[in-house]
């Protein structure tokens, strides 16, 4: 009788074992907990999948091994794992992104997409960082741009589609306004090619964020010439509000226990003005 007792009180030790294992997914090199949503809700069970366009070091690029590097990887990554999900990455250009997430291409838009009151109608978005606008110059800054009105009758090259371009258009109208020379606004599918020609000397400047301008002045290859113009916000973006409200908990977490503070300060980029994470806008009728 003993013996029955004994191998009853082992047999529900092991399923104990078990159901506590179970509660874990285990994925190489990190032990994440069991994920707290799942489809509907997300396209695929158990992973996040995110568009990205890593063109913008240190936020977001791809290193020299062909691995995805920089601040919003890291960010959305821990996100994952206080969630119990894998992150998933999808390399697009930027102007893929809005509609490919209306058609459930990917759950998240992590590439530092700004937010607008447009934008917000169309999507749940939410601030994880603020970021200003810099113009680049060639090594050196021959042409010597120190202000908005130096860029008149210039050619800045930025990508399509994004904030960068609209700001860019913005300063050709201000500087027009003033009856200065015409801004020549040249748009590529990525900041990659926007960065090539400035390098080549097709372009007189380059639009980018102060954070990833100053990555590329310490690097050498340009020097970042007008910064902190147009400061905002820029935001994950969902489709989907449960997933939207899920981040911002796991946002919110890693505020409390300072990863958030730690990583952004790492990268030198400003943090949010708020004091917790939330969705900003009206999100999709």
């Amino acid at each position: 009788m003993n013996n029955f007792n004994d191998i009853k009180l082992q047999r529900r030790g092991l399923l104990g074992a078990v159901a506590a294992a179970s509660a874990m997914t285990l994925v190489p090199g990190v032990l994440r907990a069991q994920p707290k949503i799942a489809p509907p809700t997300l396209i695929k069970a158990g992973t996040l999948i995110m568009s990205i366009n890593p063109t913008l070091p240190p936020l977001q690029y791809v290193d020299d091994k062909g691995q995805l590097k920089g601040m919003r990887v890291e960010l959305a990554d821990e996100c994952c794992k206080r969630l119990g999900l894998a992150p998933e990455y999808i390399r697009t250009e930027f102007a893929t992104m809005i509609p490919g997430l209306a058609a459930k291409r990917w759950d998240m838009i992590n590439t530092g997409i700004f937010w607008t009151e447009e934008r917000s109608k169309l999507m749940y978005m939410v601030p994880t960082e603020q970021a200003a606008i810099s113009f680049l110059a060639a090594k050196g800054n021959p042409l010597g741009l120190k202000t908005v009105d130096d860029l008149a009758g210039k050619r800045i090259a930025v990508e399509l589609g994004g904030i960068e371009e609209r700001r860019t258009r913005e300063v050709s109208d201000m500087v027009a306004k003033k009856g200065l020379k015409p801004v020549t606004v040249m748009t590529f599918n990525n900041f990659a090619e926007a960065f090539q020609a400035l390098k080549a000397g097709q372009a007189d400047a380059a639009t980018s964020i102060d954070a990833t301008a100053m990555f590329m002045q310490q690097r050498g290859d340009f020097t970042r010439a007008i910064s902190g113009v147009f400061p905002q916000i820029a935001c994950f973006a969902f489709a989907n509000k449960a997933l939207a409200d899920a981040v911002v908990g796991a946002l919110n977490d890693l505020k409390k226990d300072g990863y958030y503070d730690k990583l952004l300060d790492q990268y030198g980029v400003l943090k949010i003005d708020e004091p917790t994470f939330a969705i900003k806008g009206p999100g999709p009728a």
